[in-house]
């Protein structure tokens, strides 16, 4: 039954670990949400609008981002904006690992280590996935005929 329980917490932590990676693309978009909610609910919007206004902002800021990125032409405005994207997602990262590591070491030093190891990979993986969605399509799709 120990055994059970050992295999159940690696399958939670791999779990969550595959969730964080996946959702950090979506750091920047949850923040300008969620503080836009804020706002709207400070100003009398109450619940249902501050959640509507919230999720309208959190999806604008999404679409924007993507937009961006799938029409600027030059590489370095591409890059700039995919960091735009990044830096939220490894604050989220780093946030995330030190939060575990503080739980599982004492040492501070090795606690900041290997949450600047996980910042670096959950940045990665945000770069990796937004420079995904900035790829070229190809001239055999349909869309690649719509280039001007």
């Amino acid at each position: 039954m120990i055994v059970l329980g050992i295999l159940a917490s690696f399958a939670a932590i791999a779990g969550l670990c595959w969730l964080m990676f996946n959702l950090a693309v979506f750091a920047l978009p949850f923040l300008v949400g969620f503080h836009t909610g804020i706002w709207a609910y400070g100003t009398g919007a109450g619940w249902f609008g501050a959640i509507f206004v919230g999720g309208f902002a959190a999806g604008l800021t999404l679409a924007v981002g993507q937009a961006l990125i799938m029409l600027v032409r030059p590489l370095w405005a591409r890059f700039v904006i995919a960091l735009i994207f990044v830096v939220p997602a490894m604050l989220a990262g780093f946030h995330a690992t030190l939060g575990i590591t503080r739980a599982m070491m004492p040492s501070e030093t090795w606690q900041m280590i290997f949450s600047a190891i996980g910042a670096a990979a959950v940045g990665i993986s945000a770069f990796l996935r937004i420079a995904g969605s900035a790829a070229e399509p190809s001239d055999r799709s349909p869309i690649g005929a719509w280039h001007f």
